[in-house]
Parts: structure tokens; C-alpha cells; sequence
């Protein structure tokens, strides 16, 4: 990650801060990358993001971790931002509902899409943390 003091680095903890989606790149076995717009916290030098259990990216990551996150641009198509990085799926994990972080981020539109947080773990148990290695903007 960019040192803090950077003009890279702040832009990308603002964004890591306030920012509800970031977009998800995964590729598929035929070499298609597939982009896939997901909900996401940091953890440490991590980011988390929660997947259904038939999320085809859990299969990609699973047999290509390579992966990227870009946030959306401005609409005139400026503050870029990308992050390259590893995935991996992390089976014994907290659910959704038990992450703190997690629910003061989305816990109003996780009830709103399942009717309360412990249905939207259920929907949603499926770990997956993303180590970043490269971040350009």
C-alpha cells in the first residue's frame, strides 16, 4: 500500500474509507475476466469481501487467486484507482453479521436485502481476503 503521507495514499484510504463498492475482477477458466461490483472492509492490510456460496469468483480465485479492485472514476473519468493483488477463500471466518466493521458499514442494507443481518450471513457466509501488492492511480 502507498505510505499514508502520498498523495496515492491518502486518495486510496479515503476511498477504502468512504467508498460502499468497489469493483472485483476475477478470470475465469477461459481466460474471461469478470468484473463484479462487491461490498468490502479492510482488516489490517487486508480487504474482506463476503460472497454467496455459488459465487463463481470463489472458483476463479480458488484456481487463479490473481486479482484486481478498482474503484469507480469520477464522472468525468478522473480519481482513478486500482489495486492488484492474491485472493484466497477462508473457510473458518466470522460471519458477516459478526464482523463489527462490517455491520456499521452495510448492516441498513444488509436487513433491507435479507429482512435482518443473521439472514444476510446466511446468504452471504463465504470469505474471501484480497492481500494487496500493487496500487496505481
Amino acid at each position: 500500500m502507498p505510505a499514508a503521507n502520498t498523495d496515492l495514499g491518502r486518495r486510496l484510504r479515503h476511498r477504502l474509507e468512504a467508498d460502499r463498492v468497489v469493483w472485483l475482477t476475477t478470470v475465469a477458466a477461459d481466460g474471461t475476466p469478470q468484473p463484479n461490483p462487491v461490498w468490502f472492509i479492510v482488516e489490517g492490510e487486508e480487504i474482506v469481501v463476503y460472497n454467496r456460496t455459488d459465487a463463481r469468483r470463489l472458483a476463479h480465485v480458488r484456481t487463479r487467486p490473481r486479482l484486481s479492485l478498482n474503484f469507480n472514476s469520477s464522472p468525468a473519468g478522473g480519481d482513478i484507482l486500482v489495486i492488484t493483488g492474491d485472493g484466497r477463500r477462508v473457510d473458518e471466518a466470522p460471519l458477516p453479521h459478526q464482523v463489527p466493521t462490517y455491520v456499521e458499514k452495510y448492516g441498513e442494507a444488509m436487513r433491507r436485502i435479507s429482512g435482518s443481518l443473521e439472514e444476510f450471513s446466511a446468504a452471504y457466509p463465504v470469505l474471501l481476503r484480497i492481500g494487496p501488492d500493487r496500487v496505481r492511480g
